[in-house]
């Protein structure tokens, strides 16, 4: 017997008016009568949720980390008033949202396929919070994350400098329930030993020279948020010392005396440095080492996640073009294997700031190609010179590494003839279609490419069969 799909409903407490029995020819239904939404069994394959009011409930926003890249259907009564743009761009901040008038009729499957492979954040979420998680190992890593921020725990990242510790940080804080509050990072490898602790813990007047006023510190700025302590391994023993009575006391000491401060604030830790090895050594204390590694959370370095470098390299490449204020430029698909063949001994950092050289360089080219990423095999010596185009040569065509059409640009007219109008039609698609692979797919870049208007372009698609009918719509932008 074939197994059917499972459509969870929650109603926020309207009446089902039956409906799920009317669904249960399609649908494995399960209903949630409550007020407030609990979150969907793992295993769902839809997500209805009755819509009410033009602003999502917040415990939905606060789940919406949780549900990875699972459909949901907006539901309406069929006596409600259509939404509006504006309320359904509030529910569509929630994730894969489409809505519809709940009847007899049952939901329809596929509104988005559910991948297998999903992250433990939907794409979107992750890419907001800098992040791309398509591989098991990061998949590990925000299946961590997500579980930490529903806590106050104390968090240990662990990792290659690069690796972007600071930015699971960040996520963590922004998925919390105290995202709205401070989130203070401090590099305490940068902070000469003498002044850690005045730094961190704050000061009184007069505790010593210079001292003109009574300064909080980073922890009392951190005050019902998070505080993130970025290479704790090099803090002197006498600031671990005070650290420790911090994370176990939650209160600070100010330098100078006084009353000790209460301070309500979730400590993050990082280091690129093997901090029980410093235990053994002696130089980090072991009660506080057992303090801070709460949730231990290992940052793969990026030749362990190799698959998700075109996905970061596109990220990098979209945020720094819009940095520096240029227009939106392209990889080249024959840039993918090369980035992803490299050991980044920098990790995530060494590949962003590669992308911004590269876009500054380029000059107006719309398209980068590997001759723009030379710097790269010659600092790492880890791609054949064969694979590289010379350094100072000219720059390579846009379809240097695309595959040719059968049929030759520059071919003779056969003694039989031909039809002209069918190798034009080749040579469009041809041509077209590289545009949309070097664009990935973005059909406005792609018609610039090509020196055409974006609706000429669309129709040229419709008249070669290049467009998929179903999926035209969903996917192009209005």
């Amino acid at each position: 017997m074939t197994q059917l799909p499972r459509l969870h409903w929650s109603t926020l407490g309207d009446d089902t008016g039956g409906l799920e029995h009317r669904w249960a020819a399609l649908w494995d239904v399960t209903v949630d009568r409550g007020t407030s939404p609990a979150l969907a069994p793992k295993d769902v394959d839809l997500w209805v949720i009755s819509a009410k009011g033009a602003w999502p409930p917040p415990e939905l926003n606060r789940m919406m980390a949780e549900v990875a890249a699972l459909p949901i259907l907006l539901g309406l009564q069929p006596d409600a008033t259509p939404m509006d743009a504006k309320t359904l761009s509030e529910w569509g901040s929630l994730g894969s949202v489409r809505w519809g008038v709940l009847g007899p009729e049952p939901p329809m499957p596929g509104l988005r396929p559910r991948s297998g492979t999903t992250t433990q954040l939907s794409a979107s979420q992750a890419l907001a919070f800098g992040l791309v998680g398509t591989s098991a190992a990061m998949q590990e890593v925000l299946a961590r994350a997500r579980s930490a921020a529903a806590t106050r725990a104390t968090v240990l990242l662990l990792g290659e400098s690069g690796t972007g510790k600071e930015v699971i940080a960040r996520a963590i804080h922004r998925m919390s329930a105290d995202s709205v509050q401070p989130f203070v990072a401090v590099h305490c490898g940068a902070i000469p030993d003498n002044l850690v602790e005045s730094e961190l813990f704050g000061y009184n007047k007069g505790a010593f020279t210079d001292a003109r006023k009574d300064t909080p510190g980073k922890f009392r700025e951190a005050h019902g948020g998070t505080i993130f302590l970025d290479e704790v391994g090099t803090m002197p023993l006498a600031a671990q010392v005070r650290l420790l009575r911090v994370v176990q006391e939650r209160e600070v000491q100010p330098l100078g005396g006084g009353a000790p401060v209460k301070v309500d604030v979730r400590v993050i830790t990082a280091s690129n440095v093997d901090l029980w090895k410093k235990v053994q050594n002696g130089t980090f204390r072991e009660d506080l080492f057992y303090r801070l590694e709460v949730v231990p959370i290992t940052m793969p370095p990026l030749r362990a996640r190799r698959e998700e470098v075109p996905f970061l390299a596109q990220h990098f490449l979209n945020r720094k073009a819009r940095e520096h204020g240029l227009y939106p430029k392209a990889l080249h698909p024959s840039v993918d294997p090369l980035l992803m063949s490299l050991p980044w001994p920098g990790n995530v950092r060494q590949l962003e700031n590669a992308i911004e050289r590269a876009i500054v360089l380029s000059g107006t080219r719309p398209v980068l190609t590997r001759e723009d990423f030379a710097f790269l095999a010659e600092r790492m010596g880890e791609v054949p010179a064969e694979a590289m185009p010379l350094v100072g040569s000219a720059p390579l065509p846009a379809d240097a590494f695309v595959s040719q059409p059968a049929a030759a640009f520059g071919m003779d007219l056969p003694a039989e003839g031909l039809d002209l109008n069918q190798v034009v039609s080749d040579m469009e698609k041809t041509l077209m279609l590289q545009s949309l692979a070097i664009t990935r797919g973005n059909k406005k870049r792609a018609a610039d490419l090509l020196g055409l208007k974006r609706t000429t372009f669309l129709e040229k698609m419709k008249r070669l069969d290049l467009e998929d009918p179903e999926t035209a719509e969903a996917t192009e932008p209005g």
